[in-house]
């Protein structure tokens, strides 16, 4: 295909690396631990760098590099490393830019585990860190030390919503010569591409929208620069962060979905995010396609749609949000996110229990809110389901 016919969709079925000897449509599945050299010379020379060949399945595998190679295309990006988890990848980055003595800049309003092993583990190390509202840059900029050597983000942000204007973070933090890491899993690279904004890296937990089918666990970082990525490759190497090939198959298979499954799941959130909103008993919803979302004009600048991710509080609280919960048929009362079902949780006492309550309300995540992954079933069923439930709340 020539490039400049190459849409977002066309992109995710076609790009990859493999064409092999037997003409397979799809990408085979290379389920080995080690691979055999032509000769000692041949070996010598990949274990040099010299030669592009295989070694060990923990180094690269052509299954897994196919699907890196489709990732770093989507983000535009120089080059990815998969990981098997998408605590992998945000231990990967954190790895390749925290040490002892260095402090980390983050948005507190993470996915609980990516800002808990940075409170839990990495202070015995020896590492710093900042909690800030990232929505406003300006919190970015105060918080930054001369020992600051990342900067951590996801917009939207998991729970909250919350959107934090990317291009006006990176002039601060490349004034300073600080790289910034941006989990992209709630939009994916089809709402939304870092990079675009000068983003230093893009991180993703393939679990969700990338495989889309709640059947594996995987992760993925994909670097801006040669730079960048020379820095990660090798803790992903050294750490045994590496996928399995048959789990790297599957999350080809499921990117290659991603769009056309996006575009019916937002579809059915935009509808259910005005229905949550005009229900008596929610008190409150956010959702970057509601006017009433507080950065709704910085959401629609910076990404391509307001995807599938609805938080909502409820008048009765915790307890009629349990109520809710318990009640629900279609919906699955489950984390994780990004899948063709749609899931509801509450992150206060599941996602983000391991947060000190005083951090948790610090960072906008108060004991009744509920976040909702809307999925591709039919909107009709999905608001039915919901009403019925909150009927009962």
């Amino acid at each position: 295909m020539n490039q400049e016919y190459e849409g977002f969709n066309s992109l995710a079925v076609h790009a990859g690396t493999i064409n092999d000897a037997q003409g397979s449509a799809v990408a085979p599945i290379y389920q080995t631990s080690t691979f055999r050299f032509n000769d000692a010379d041949h070996g010598a020379r990949c274990f040099a760098g010299e030669d592009n060949g295989y070694i060990y399945t923990r180094i690269g595998n052509p299954t897994i590099g196919d699907l890196e190679h489709a990732v770093a295309r989507l983000e535009n990006g120089y080059g990815s490393i998969a990981a098997s988890s998408g605590m992998a990848a945000v231990n990967m980055v954190y790895l390749a830019f925290l040490g002892q003595g260095k402090h980390l800049v983050a948005h507190n309003s993470l996915y609980g585990p990516s800002r808990g092993v940075i409170e839990s583990m990495y202070v015995r190390f020896g590492v710093e860190s900042t909690f800030v509202d990232a929505t406003n840059a300006e919190n970015v900029a105060k918080a930054i030390r001369p020992n600051t050597s990342l900067i951590y983000l996801e917009t939207p942000a998991n729970p909250t919503m919350g959107i934090t204007d990317l291009e006006a973070v990176v002039k601060i933090a490349h004034k300073h010569q600080i790289p910034v890491c941006v989990d992209n899993t709630f939009c994916s690279p089809y709402l939304q591409q870092p990079f675009d904004f000068g983003v230093d890296m893009v991180l993703h937990s393939m679990t969700k929208f990338i495989n889309g089918h709640a059947d594996i666990v995987a992760g993925i970082v994909v670097a801006r620069t040669r730079e960048i990525y020379d820095k990660l490759r090798p803790v992903m190497v050294n750490m045994g962060f590496n996928m399995d090939p048959h789990q790297a198959w599957l999350t080809r298979r499921g990117l290659k979905t991603l769009g056309i499954r996006i575009d019916r799941a937002q579809e059915n959130a935009i509808k259910v995010a005005a229905f949550l909103e005009n229900h008596p008993k929610v008190q409150w919803v956010l959702y970057p396609g509601l006017p009433s979302h507080p950065q709704y004009e910085l959401g629609k600048r910076q990404m391509k749609g307001p995807g599938t991710m609805i938080s909502f509080g409820l008048h009765g609280g915790l307890e009629a949000g349990k109520r809710m919960m318990n009640s629900v048929q279609l919906a699955l009362l489950a984390v994780s996110l990004g899948g063709i079902e749609t899931l509801i949780q509450h992150p206060a006492s599941m996602t983000h229990s391991k947060l000190s309550k005083e951090a948790r309300l610090a960072a906008g995540i108060t004991d009744g809110l509920v976040r909702l992954s809307v999925g591709i079933e039919n909107v009709e069923d999905i608001i039915a389901d919901l009403s019925q439930a909150l009927e009962k709340a």
